[in-house]
């Protein structure tokens, strides 16, 4: 018996805002999952850094999400939302978008109002986006995945700010789930957004620039939003990689990865004790009556680290 939840059901049961990481690929994912996060996001610009090797620029297509969302939603014991952007085209596309993502595991999907994905602050008129939402509810029905409405709009620009909450407010009306402006780095504007859109919303991106957060989970939570985004695993896995390559590089010897593990406080030569491989070979050797143990060409593997979130293997297969 599976123990995965719904977004819904996180949603409905939490009375709190909660933190949702950024995820890229299904290691990303497991950090994530391993620390106690009980949902992830994937972003765009990150996927297409990790997929492709190029930056956010439109060249992310519907099939490369696609693949991703699949892969990581599968071995995942925690809710996928997919950034889908602007839905890969028009409204028919928009469609065609939400019934394949759905499918492929995505606990939510979010979809924005920009006009122009290499200038995404440029938004659409509004009856053209909400068009695109109406064609996403209609593909969602039926199924557990949300519909997150987001808005490019800047709201340091009053016209904008009210031009952003409107279609909001209306594209809540017309079936979406969740509510989200980008741009929105304060509290005060939150609170602006909370006065203007009813029902549940995400805080995009939160900053916590010198060290000290924008906003708390305890600010937002009183204004409705339910889920406050943020990106940190690219950003530590490169600083990471780049720490041990540096070092490694420097003595041309790999002494330096094989003595420093700074997240777990178990060095290794390898991160496969993070994935629990024995668990794998133990499902299987239910199945067989025999004894298997994983080992890397012969080389044993460290046990998984106690002080992380153990998941079921059920949850990941």
């Amino acid at each position: 018996m599976s123990s995965r939840k719904t977004l819904r059901q996180l949603l409905e049961e939490s009375d709190k805002c909660f933190l949702v990481p950024c995820v890229y690929d299904c290691a990303s994912n497991r950090a994530v999952e391993m620390c106690g996060f009980p949902a992830s996001l994937l972003s765009g610009g990150e996927v297409s850094i990790s997929l492709n090797g190029v930056i956010d620029y439109g060249f992310t297509n519907l099939t490369d999400l696609e693949w991703v969302v699949s892969r990581v939603s599968q071995t995942s014991s925690i809710p996928l939302i997919a950034d889908i952007e602007d839905g890969f085209g028009g409204p028919l596309a928009v469609y065609r978008s939400a019934k394949r993502l759905s499918a492929a595991g995505a606990a939510a999907i979010q979809l924005e109002d920009a006009g122009d994905m290499e200038d995404t602050c440029k938004i659409l008129p509004r009856e053209k986006y909400l068009a695109k939402v109406k064609a996403a509810v209609e593909a969602l029905k039926g199924t557990d995945c949300l519909l997150i409405a987001r808005s490019n709009a800047d709201p340091y620009d009053p016209e904008q700010m009210k031009e952003g909450c409107e279609r909001l407010r209306i594209a809540m009306e017309m079936g979406a789930d969740m509510a989200m402006m980008v741009l929105i780095t304060t509290l005060d504007k939150a609170k602006e957004m909370a006065e203007l859109v009813p029902g549940w919303k995400i805080f995009a991106d939160v900053r916590a620039d010198n060290g000290v957060p924008a906003v708390t989970m305890d600010d937002l939570t009183p204004l409705g939003f339910k889920m406050c985004s943020t990106h940190y695993t690219m950003k530590a896995a490169m600083e990471g990689m780049l720490e041990h390559g540096l070092a490694n590089f420097r003595d041309q010897s790999v002494a330096y990865t094989f003595t420093h593990a700074s997240g777990t406080g178990q060095p290794d030569f390898s991160a496969s004790p993070l994935f629990a491989p024995q668990d794998y070979l133990e499902l299987e050797n239910s199945f067989t009556g025999e004894d298997k143990e994983y080992t890397i060409v012969g080389h044993k593997v460290a046990p998984y680290p106690d002080e992380f979130k153990k998941i079921d293997i059920k949850d990941r297969l």
